[in-house]
């Protein structure tokens, strides 16, 4: 394991050595609640400012970002194991946000006016309702914290996170960022806590929302808990996202952006490329270039250049990983390429392709979480679009087809995903809402959409002589 409890304290590990990274101690319940506290009183100053004024503190926030770019990036490979080029992708990803937010959010706040049927006017506003309370993961240790932060501070309220163990040094460089930009000292603070203290954060009268990135089995914990308190949730969770290719496919690109989609990130992304399948007529052509493409990855140091993919984050992750390939070869899936654990230091995993994926196996029905490929076959287009709907999940997706616009017919009417990705992979764009249906959870971020998620929308009525 590489996060554990040692006497009231989380110890990091790094994830390319095994080593022990360094030791954080847990808040006492009386840090917490002064914690609290200290968000609720900068947040009654906060939502006193103009959108105008957080929006430049926002865009120094993006300015600072930037400023730390190496640091932050090195640090999120030692914490959590991805390359370290793609750590630098994050960083400029996240001051992008900021970039777009301070630009955007003003006039999306901006309050509406309405006529009325009774001869009177309507003016909506959008005010900030408190502190929303963030549960994050370790896969994007920055930019999952920047997606909902940042959106929140726009609308006027106070941020209180809870990052993974394993990643809570990028937790505590990040508060160090904000305040660097001139965040309000509090507004934004990293708490240290274990899960019974969430739940105190999670009850607490001042937290007026929650957010969670997980799983979709954390997701019904934490909107069952919310739920009692009667606050609102946005949960963005799990998915096994298909990626269908067509039989007018560019195959070359095709294979290109599936290898790319399944391994980014260490395929350690809750909208990876997952779960492909191809049309009958060309799926020993694609399945016999896809696996070469697999085969051919260099697994390695994270910080080195010529490495295509790092560790997996966590031991235990890797050992779950391995468990589900395993128990869907006992149901009759078969291993094209990977799929054994490798000697050595560190929690290395081989890109992995399964075929014969079929309902009932892990690889089929689950989420795996890593660089491991399910191939499935299909008759054509109806039954691949079936397929790749027949999933309890649904937050992404992909087709590829050299007609866009029979692709975006398909986006638009059959499509069961928030997001669809056509000839190309599943990264997130500052200005498009992300989010999913069905257990990949409710709500959006991006686009303007989360800077309203957590807002009071408010109708103010006036009749007229």
């Amino acid at each position: 394991m590489n996060v554990a409890t040692k006497e009231s304290a989380i110890t990091t590990v790094n994830p390319t050595t095994g080593q022990e990274i360094t030791h954080y101690e847990y808040m006492s319940d009386a840090e917490l609640n002064k914690a609290i506290e200290n968000c609720h009183q900068a947040f009654l100053d906060w939502k006193q400012k103009s959108t105008q004024d957080r929006a430049a503190i926002i865009s120094a926030i993006g300015k600072q970002l930037k400023e730390h770019k190496n640091e932050l990036a090195e640090l999120m490979t030692q914490e959590m194991g991805k390359l370290v080029k793609q750590s630098k992708q994050e960083v400029d990803l996240c001051a992008a946000i900021c970039e777009y937010t301070s630009e955007n959010g003003p006039e999306q706040l901006q309050p509406e006016e309405r006529k009325l049927s009774n001869g009177g006017r309507g003016r909506v506003t959008f005010s900030p309702i408190g502190i929303v309370y963030g549960i994050q993961p370790w896969n994007y240790p920055s930019y999952q914290v920047i997606r909902f932060a940042i959106a929140n501070i726009m609308a006027g309220n106070g941020v209180l996170l809870k990052h993974a163990a394993n990643v809570t040094g990028t937790g505590k460089l990040l508060e160090k960022i904000f305040k660097e930009a001139g965040l309000p000292k509090h507004l934004f603070t990293t708490l240290i806590i274990d899960h019974d203290q969430s739940d105190h954060v999670i009850s607490n009268q001042h937290v007026r929302g929650v957010t969670l990135t997980g799983s979709s089995e954390a997701g019904e914990v934490i909107a069952e808990k919310a739920g009692k308190e009667l606050k609102k949730t946005v949960l963005e969770l799990g998915s096994n996202d298909a990626y269908i290719v067509l039989e007018d496919a560019d195959l070359e690109l095709a294979v290109e952006k599936c290898v790319k989609g399944r391994i980014y990130n260490n395929g350690e992304t809750c909208i990876a490329a997952k779960r492909f399948i191809i049309v009958d007529k060309i799926y020993e052509d694609f399945k016999n270039a896809f696996v070469d493409a697999m085969k051919n990855l260099t697994v390695g140091d994270p910080m080195s250049k010529d490495s295509d993919i790092g560790p997996m984050a966590r031991e235990d992750l890797r050992e779950k990983l391995h468990d589900q390939v395993q128990e869907s070869v006992h149901h009759g899936a078969e291993v094209l390429c990977g799929g054994k654990i490798p000697e050595g230091e560190g929690f290395f995993y081989p890109p992995t392709v399964l075929e014969n994926v079929q309902p009932g196996q892990p690889a089929y029905d689950d989420e795996l979480f890593g660089p491991v490929a399910s191939l499935i076959k299909a008759e054509n287009q109806e039954d691949a679009m079936r397929i790749a709907n027949d999933s309890r999940f649904g937050l992404g997706g992909g087709i590829f087809t050299k007609d866009v616009e029979k692709a975006i017919h398909l986006a638009e009417q059959h499509f069961d995903t928030g997001m669809v990705f056509i000839n190309s992979f599943g990264l997130a764009q500052p200005n498009m809402p992300f989010g999913g249906v069905k257990n990949s959870g409710y709500g959006r971020e991006h686009g303007g959409f989360g800077v309203k998620e957590f807002v009071n929308t408010k109708s103010i009525i006036i009749l007229e002589d």
